[in-house]
């Protein structure tokens, strides 16, 4: 009995450590949430106080994702070189950087460098905090676990639209408004500095990746962080060696290693591509970019959009909630069906509200009704991508490459991630004022193909270890 005891109490010992470890890789995922969400708040007092156009705005927007590109492209063959935690590090650097720097710029041009510069951090966090999840948590808890990433990311624009919205309230509702010296647009993005130095401390005390840890011999490392993280009744050197014989035949991976034999890119490297463009061309994140400007121009002030904005970062979370409740019971495809159909419908409810927005009057407005029915969609849309898409594409990205290629193949992936952001969020403004609804329904024939897509490309990963991936 006293041994049983003991094992239980091991068990959630072991459980309790790689929980946190879990957490505070995913503690990137939310400076991606809030770097990439911030500027929702932000951009009308940097329209203003830089007195720029659409196109300009659009770039400063979407200026970060080019830094998210970039940072993702190099994360993985990095994270191989140098280890997973010293990448973590680094995107904390660049997050504190970008976060103070940003705040205090002085042109519309040396704002897009710094937000490129925390996009880089945005790219790093991206990738290392799935690869590194899925490679220290146990098989049966690795979906829940990988789904504290994306718990993070919306978490982190839950926060940053919050903070918006009370610094909006403080500056009397006029983001351009000073407060403690500084206009408060300025105090939205020099706050990041905050998480990301906690960002930083939490990788200090994180250990590093058994598989790197086992690739760059380091064997007794290799069992002491298995040994916690895999609990006190498991076959350690047995998993020791299930690594070992994975790795054995391999060598370092470069980018010919996403070649098959043809010399054309490795499906599976092709399907992952594709589940990023897919997650970017629903244009989940005009929401979270744009959704300030989205609703002002229907109509509301500031400080309502600001509100409404903070309410869908509240139904993101519900969402993100369900799926991490969800995803190791029904599996990874299933889900991400159930979203793609979800999305499809409310994406056309909102795409035909929006088809009656008046462009006559000086600010397009919207009836009531119409109006409310937007917002309503729009809440729907938020919900089904949250409880699949938002949660599905980054545990699978964390699973579904072989070990040789993982972290380089999840680089690539969430690359092209970055790219498809890019072009959703440089193309809104513009395409907003060609036609709010026609926008939409752009969006929602992304999210109708999404679903063969799923059912003919996607396997399933659930239960199944990273070994059995190839």
């Amino acid at each position: 009995m006293a041994t049983m005891t003991t094992n239980v109490q091991k068990g959630e010992e072991h459980f309790g450590y790689v929980v946190f470890i879990a957490a505070a890789a995913a503690m990137g995922g939310f400076l991606f949430g809030y770097d990439s969400s911030v500027i929702n708040g932000a951009v009308t007092g940097i329209q203003k106080h830089f007195n720029v156009g659409s196109n300009q705005t659009g770039f400063a927007v979407a200026s970060a994702l080019l830094g998210s590109a970039f940072g993702a492209w190099f994360a993985g063959s990095l994270a191989d070189r140098i280890g997973r935690v010293k990448v973590m590090l680094i995107a904390a650097v660049l997050f504190v950087i970008s976060g103070v720097f940003s705040g205090l710029a002085v042109s519309i041009v040396d704002l897009s460098i710094w937000r490129i510069i925390g996009g880089m951090g945005i790219g790093i966090a991206s990738v290392i905090a799935p690869a590194y999840i899925a490679e220290v948590a146990p098989p049966q808890y690795r979906g829940r676990l990988g789904s504290l990433q994306q718990m993070a990311i919306v978490l982190g624009i839950f926060i940053s639209q919050l903070i918006n919205y009370g610094l909006s309230q403080a500056a009397n509702g006029q983001t351009t408004n000073n407060l403690w010296g500084l206009q408060a647009w300025r105090w939205m993005l020099i706050i990041e500095a905050f998480p990301a130095l906690l960002y930083g401390l939490l990788a200090l005390l994180v250990p590093e990746s058994p598989r790197y840890l086992i690739a760059n011999n380091k064997h007794d490392q290799a069992v002491e962080v298995l040994t916690k993280v895999e609990g006190p009744n498991i076959d350690i050197e047995g998993r020791i060696a299930d690594i070992h014989a994975v790795l054995a035949s391999e060598h370092k991976p470069g980018f010919r290693n996403l070649l098959g034999p043809n010399g054309f890119v490795l499906p599976i490297v092709l399907v992952g591509i594709g589940l990023s463009v897919f997650q970017q061309f629903v244009g989940i994140n005009v929401i979270f970019y744009y959704s300030s400007l989205l609703w002002q121009s229907v109509g509301y002030n500031v400080s309502n959009s600001l509100l409404l904005s903070v309410s869908t970062s509240i139904v993101n979370v519900i969402g993100t909630v369900v799926a991490i409740s969800v995803i190791d019971r029904i599996g990874r495809k299933p889900l991400a069906l159930i979203g793609s159909a979800g999305m499809t419908v409310s994406l056309g409810v909102v795409a035909w509200a929006f088809s009656h927005v008046d462009k006559a009057t000086a600010v397009a407005s919207i009836s009531k009704g119409y109006g409310t029915t937007a917002i309503v969609g729009a809440h729907v849309y938020v919900f089904f991508f949250a409880m699949s898409w938002g949660v599905v594409v980054w545990v699978l990205l964390g699973e579904m490459f072989p070990n040789k290629i993982r972290a380089l193949a999840l680089s690539v992936a969430a690359a092209f991630q970055w790219v498809a952001n890019f072009a959703i969020s440089q193309s809104f403004p513009t395409m907003s004022r060609w036609s709010l609804s026609g926008s939409y329904i752009i969006y929602a024939c992304f999210a109708f193909l999404s679903f063969p897509f799923i059912v003919k490309f996607v396997r399933e990963t659930k239960g199944k270890s990273l070994e059995e991936m190839g």
